[in-house]
């Protein structure tokens, strides 16, 4: 016993100085030594757990704390345990085990938000943090600030909300970096990029100091910064300065593969259904180990939504709706997967079968049911179905009187001249804003609108009484009493001339306008209309009254004049000439025989090189046969028809799909912000 005894003394010792030194793994063969001379003991079986956590053997370490548990008890290594569950990305656990201890230490609470961050629990985090920068003091300080900022940022760029003045200086490149992304969050893109500058700044200063490390290192340091400022480039809008950068970021395979996928999946969105096969590469990046890991979940959610899409982008139809199905499943209230699977159907022309999924979405997830039965009513007007697409649109609750929404019915009922339910539209809404908001700026605009409308539909009746409300509201609106009146003279004419008493006066309306002045002066109101005069105009002469009618149908036209046209000369077949033609005719020679030539005769040798007729047109002068005036003229007016038709319904269009522009069913892609580093 005491050669044992001598020999567990010297053990210990050599456990102690490669403790000191970091040589773990000696110091557990040392320890297991121990423990083969004295079994079962407590601190040789704790400095075994700690060498294996220093090791990175979390699984063995976890392995021996559940086998001597009853030897260890739960508070003597509740931090070993639950580090080794949050290492093993076993986050509830981890919670669980922190959870279920009476009082917690200052390192078990460092691990306790640090769980509670990856678990996306902000709030609770946050107030972890606070609580430890205001009660601890020590070398820690600044990694505390560092988490804290980063959790500002995930609260900011997640769950949109305003970040608090904490009062954190921004004194390394990490609080510059976080402060950029709660930036970010907030849409300040322009400040963001600011702060990533100066990130980047503080971190080559920060980095050069040490010797040891050299520029590829810096860079890889530097490579989540760059790739922020590559995603607010892209939120700018300079995609082509963003892919630069995300392509530099690629270059240097950086280690982190959370950032990886990240860079990967915004270089696609940019390419979108350009450049496929470097987004086929691309997305394989998004796959590395332990992506799921390290991401946020809405980041790697638009991960998925992307690959989805890009299989649609690639005529993958089968991988897309495997995809999407999984999505969809996995997410079964978010309306994205619906989505990327009716655009699929659409790709492949299969309407009905869109219309029947969105129908059920809709049934199923009312809270979503909005932004579905948009692309309900998209996919009709598509399908020329515009009075199911007017239904759907008034089925909305929560858009039903918005003013869009009013104009975007307003016009496709229009469209479709029915006149009844345009007006049954303005009705509802004026009800509406009547009970909401009487006398706002909204109900009277529409009173307005629908006023306008059923006057310009002849609706005299049902127009005078939007035109007496809006009168009441104001009765100095003169605009608004005469076309009060103008509507009562057709229904009411002894209305119409009392309220006529109400119009001011003559001398109240006078502008001091010099009649005479203004007759006097039609050159100057020419010179207004018609820009610059010719050379020529005489300004004393009176104007022709006929001028506004063309040519053929003023009373002094009296047609063309009929003559001989002019010889025209290098025209015609190669080598011939109108002039040689009528000169060497022998039918308009005055002495002609009527007999042929004799061979060998120069009129025989004439008569060879030019046509047997003067009257045969060659064939490039020959002109298409013309109808006479009457039919040009009806063609012309049948054009201006169609053309007016034409610009009627392209103006009507247009107009719906400004209104309607943001309802369509969008093959898009979604960029995601890149992960704060703050663990």
């Amino acid at each position: 016993m005491a050669s044992g005894g001598g020999t567990v003394a010297s053990l210990w010792t050599e456990v102690n100085r490669c403790g000191q030194n970091g040589d773990f793994t000696r110091a557990i063969k040392a320890v297991n030594k121990i423990l083969h001379e004295v079994k079962e003991d407590v601190t040789a079986l704790h400095c075994k757990i700690v060498c294996l956590l220093q090791n990175g053997s979390f699984k063995e370490a976890l392995n021996v704390m559940n086998t001597y548990s009853k030897i260890l008890g739960s508070e003597l290594i509740v931090f070993e345990k639950a580090y080794c569950e949050y290492r093993l990305n076993r986050v509830e656990s981890a919670l669980k085990t922190i959870e279920g201890v009476s009082e917690q230490t200052d390192k078990l609470k460092e691990l306790y938000g640090q769980v509670l961050y990856r678990m996306e629990r902000y709030d609770e985090c946050k107030a972890v943090y606070t609580d430890l920068i205001r009660n601890s003091q020590d070398e820690y300080e600044e990694e505390r600030k560092t988490n804290l900022s980063a959790v500002v940022a995930a609260m900011s760029t997640w769950e949109k909300a305003s970040p608090d003045d904490l009062g954190l200086s921004e004194t390394t490149y990490e609080l510059s970096y976080n402060a950029a992304c709660t930036l970010i969050g907030q849409g300040q893109l322009t400040e963001a990029m600011n702060k990533l500058q100066e990130a980047e700044e503080l971190c080559r200063v920060s980095l050069s100091e040490d010797l040891d490390i050299t520029e590829e290192d810096i860079e890889s340091e530097l490579a989540v910064i760059h790739s922020q400022m590559a995603y607010v480039m892209q939120l700018q809008g300079r995609t082509e300065v963003a892919l630069q950068l995300y392509n530099q970021v690629i270059k240097l395979k950086p280690s982190d593969v959370g950032l990886l996928a990240v860079t990967a999946n915004n270089i696609i969105t940019i390419n979108k259904d350009q450049n496929v096969f470097d987004s086929k590469k691309k997305v394989k990046l998004t796959n590395g180990d332990g992506v799921e890991y390290k991401l946020a979940k809405k980041q790697l959610q638009a991960i998925e939504f992307n690959k989805a899409l890009l299989a649609m982008y690639t005529n993958q139809a089968d991988q897309c709706r495997k995809l999407s199905s999984g999505l969809q499943s996995q997410n079964p209230g978010h309306p994205r997967p619906v989505l990327i699977q009716v655009a699929q159907l659409c790709r492949e022309k299969q309407h009905s079968k869109a219309m029947e999924l969105l129908q059920c979405f809709a049934d199923q997830h009312p809270e979503s049911a909005s932004g579905i039965k948009l692309t309900m009513a998209q996919l009709y007007l598509t399908q020329g179905h515009v009075t199911k697409a007017c239904d759907i649109l008034r089925s909305i609750e929560d858009f039903k009187h918005k003013q869009g929404m009013i104009s975007a019915l307003v016009t496709m009922y229009n469209h479709e001249e029915d006149i009844d339910s345009a007006i049954d539209v303005f009705s509802q809404a004026i009800q509406h804003y009547q009970s909401e908001q009487p006398g706002s700026s909204i109900h009277l605009a529409l009173i307005r609108e629908a006023a306008d409308f059923k006057l310009k539909y002849g609706r005299k009746k049902e127009a005078i009484s939007d035109l007496e409300q809006l009168w009441k509201q104001n009765t100095n609106d003169i605009h608004t009493l005469a076309q009060l009146i103008s509507a009562y003279s057709l229904v009411d004419q002894d209305k119409a001339k009392s309220l006529s008493k109400h119009l001011p006066s003559l001398e109240s309306m006078s502008f001091n306008v010099d009649v005479d002045e203004l007759e006097n002066s039609h050159g100057d109101l020419m010179l207004l209309i018609k820009g610059k005069l010719p050379k020529n105009y005489d300004q004393t002469a009176n104007p022709d009254q006929e001028r506004w009618l063309p040519m053929r149908e003023r009373t002094y036209y009296r047609g063309r004049k009929k003559g001989k046209k002019k010889e025209q000369v290098g025209k015609g077949t190669q080598g011939a000439t109108s002039g040689a033609a009528s000169d060497l005719d022998a039918s308009k020679t005055a002495n002609s025989p009527p007999t042929s030539p004799r061979p060998g005769s120069a009129q025989a040798s004439a008569s060879t090189s030019v046509p047997a007729a003067s009257n045969v047109v060659p064939p490039r002068q020959q002109k298409p046969a013309t109808a006479g005036p009457g039919a040009r003229k009806k063609a012309s007016l049948t054009t201006d028809k169609l053309m007016l038709l034409s610009c009627v319904f392209f103006l009507t269009y247009i107009s719906l799909w400004k209104v309607l522009s943001g309802f369509m069913v969008k093959e898009y892609l979604i960029s995601i912000v890149c992960s704060v580093p703050s663990f």
